[in-house]
Parts: C-alpha cells; structure tokens; sequence
C-alpha cells in the first residue's frame, strides 16, 4: 500500500507538535510509538484471527508497557518469548502467566531457574525439536520434582521441486519423527508434552505487494498458496498422530503477515503476532492488511553540506536478516527524503537527499521508520507513547530495564 505524501507531512508536523508541547529538551535517537495507530492495529489482528487468540510475540516490541497493553485488548492471549530468561522475567513481573518460549534454549542458568521455580514451571513452556535439549534440561536439574512443559516445533516449510522454501528451523517434518520425540518426552519423566509451533515464515514474513514488481509478488503469492494448502495437509497428519500419544493444550502457528491463513485451519488453536503492532516497512506491502506505521525514531539535522543535502545525527539502525537495502531505515517524515547510496545510514551520521532536505534547517527532527520491529528498541533506554497530538508517558525498553536478552 502506498503512503501518501500528505499523510506523511501531517504525521511530521503531528510528531514535531508533540515535541514542541512537552516542554523539556528530549534525547535523541527519539523513539515513539503512535497509541492510535498500536490499537488500531491490535485489532485488526483480532479480527484477521476469526476468533483464535493472538499470542504476542514480544521479540517485535521489547518494550513491556506494549506487551501488557497488546495483552489488554480482547482477543490477545499469552506471550511467545525470545528466550527463557526474557519468560521468566515476564513471569516473575506478572505481564504474563502464560509464555511460550520460541526458540529452544541451551541457558544453563536461566533453565536451573525455571527448574528451581514451581510457579514459573508451571506457566513458561520451552520449545524442543530434539531429544538433545531434553538432555540439557536434565543436566541441570537434580530432580524431577518439578515437571517441564515443552512445546515441539514442527519445519513449517514447502516442500516443492525438491527444494525447501521457508526458515531454517526444526528438523522435525514428516509425522513419524514428531511421533517419536513426543513418545521420548512423554515416557522420559519430568516433562509435560502441552502444545505445538509450525512458524511459516515463508508465508507470514514475505511481502506479496511490492509496487512495481508485479510478476515476483504474483510468484510470492503463489507459493504462499502451496505452502498453505501443503501444510494444512500435513498439521492434520501429524496432529492425528500426536492425538495417539497425548492430548495438546494448543497448537500455535503464524505471524503478522499470515494471520487469517493460519487461523483458518482447524488445527491451529492461536496464532502469534507482533510485527502487525507496529508495521515495520518490511510489512508495508502485503495484500492480507493495511498497514499502520506506529513505529518511528527522529533524528536531528546538524549539517547542511549543501542547499540539496541535509545531514542527521546518528541512524544507522540497520535490521537484521539478509543483507540488502530494504534492511535500512527509510526517512519518512517530512516526505521526499532519500538515503544516499555512497554513505546509507551511518553510526553517527546520516546524509539525507531530496527535495524536501532543502526545506530543512539546522534542529529540525526528521522521523524514519525502521525496517523490522523490536530491534530498534534495543538502541534505546525509554519510548514516548503518543496519543492523539501528545505525548502521553514514557516508559522503558527492555535496554531501559537493563535487560539485554
């Protein structure tokens, strides 16, 4: 979906009519988050996931007022956490008493913990995909007292060509080894077998819109369509199979940019979602939702090499994943600015092209949106919540709680 250049000098002056009323000098890089645009799409999420609830990935916020404000809305349930130590943090906070652990954990400490601690225990689940990190958690333990709630994970893949389209995650895919690691946790002792993941990233992480490239999203859209139909087949099997040896709490699937396809199928009890709360420009372009940017850092200018350039301090929040000028940040507001191909996004400086640099002068803010969501937040101590034309309070990032997980 296209942002029009109206929309984006409205939100420019609305970001630089907050700063100018909150009447104290504020740091940079200032990090804000759009209220309205948040709850918007909080429920949008609710209403693409048709009943299902949502669980909060809260690797795409790391800021815990968002993550207890999503949990507030109706329709959203539970956290899916990055690591254990992030869960058990939540837990021991009280943001959540339901956090499933995404990715399987091989933290010594953080695992004798959730072992020394019956109530955490009781409402962190860990992720498996291995006999092996069964065998780590038991390495810690001395007894088994206290029982551990795993989740498999299951390759959410497509299978085509004889290729592997999707992440590079669980080696578990056809029933029969998902069969055999659930027997193994279920007659080893000291676990509990609760639930399954099936992320299909392929699905929920790729754009199918991008303007100007018509015959590549009409590729992406499709394969996004195999993939479904591919799965669906496959979560039945192997669910019909796991039904033989126990019986699931849930079965967790998805993300922002596949929510109505995940929660359609009848073997998906919730879908997780948190890229959709704060829309990231990698999510700007897919047909299943609008979006609405809620997420935005500024930048002061503090140069003018020239008439035609204006240069910021700082900006080189580059997003993780494959290496590419889509992972940079963009200057959104005011519109028409453009990063220069000599120097991107630099650590302490950042040029800044366009028609709209010669309207700039020295102070001027100028907002850019990151590329992913969460990881921007990991550059900073606290956040300013916006709400209507102010802002409302501030509160800290995980890095503000000294947490660096």
């Amino acid at each position: 979906m296209a942002h029009s250049f109206v929309d984006r000098n409205r939100l420019w002056s609305r970001l630089n009519d907050a700063v100018a009323k909150h009447g104290e000098p504020l740091p940079t890089p200032l990090m804000v988050v759009d209220l309205d645009a948040f709850d918007a799409n909080a429920a949008d999420l609710v209403r693409r996931a048709g009943g299902k609830p949502v669980r909060v990935a809260s690797k795409s916020l790391r800021v815990p007022a968002l993550v207890s404000r999503a949990l507030a809305h109706e329709g959203f349930g539970g956290v899916l956490a990055y690591t254990l130590r992030e869960a058990l943090w939540l837990h021991e906070q009280e943001i959540s008493d339901d956090v499933l652990v995404a990715y399987p954990t091989v933290d010594l400490g953080a695992i004798a913990r959730l072992v020394g601690s019956p109530s955490a225990a009781a409402h962190v689940t860990l992720m498996v995909d291995d006999v092996a990190q069964l065998d780590v958690i038991d390495s810690v333990r001395s007894s088994r007292a206290v029982p551990v709630r795993v989740a498999i994970e299951i390759d959410a893949g497509l299978r085509i060509g004889g290729q592997h389209v999707g992440p590079k995650r669980s080696p578990l895919y056809d029933p029969a080894p998902v069969v055999a690691l659930a027997r193994a946790i279920e007659s080893r002792g000291g676990f509990r077998l609760v639930g399954a993941m099936t992320y299909e990233g392929q699905v929920a992480g790729l754009a199918d819109d991008l303007p100007a490239q018509r015959a590549r999203s009409m590729v992406v859209r499709r394969l996004k369509s195999a993939s479904m139909s591919q799965l669906e087949v496959r979560r039945r099997e192997i669910a019909a199979a796991l039904a033989e040896v126990t019986e699931l709490e849930f079965w967790n699937a998805g993300g922002s940019g596949s929510v109505e396809a995940s929660a359609s199928d009848p073997v998906v009890t919730e879908v997780a979602a948190g890229s959709g709360l704060l829309v990231p420009t990698l999510f700007d372009h897919y047909q299943s939702f609008r979006p609405r940017p809620a997420s935005f850092f500024g930048l002061p200018v503090v140069r003018r090499p020239s008439p035609q350039v204006a240069t910021v301090h700082g900006g080189g929040l580059v997003a993780s994943g494959p290496a590419g000028a889509d992972r940079l940040p963009t200057p959104w507001a005011p519109a028409g600015l453009h990063l220069t191909g000599l120097e991107g996004a630099g650590e302490v400086q950042t040029p800044l092209t366009g028609h709209a640099a010669a309207l700039l002068a020295i102070g001027d803010l100028v907002w850019f949106r990151h590329a992913k969501s969460g990881e921007p937040f990991e550059h900073t101590n606290t956040v300013h919540l916006l709400a209507g034309e102010a802002f409302v309070d501030e509160v800290p990032s995980y890095r503000g709680h000294g947490l660096a997980f």
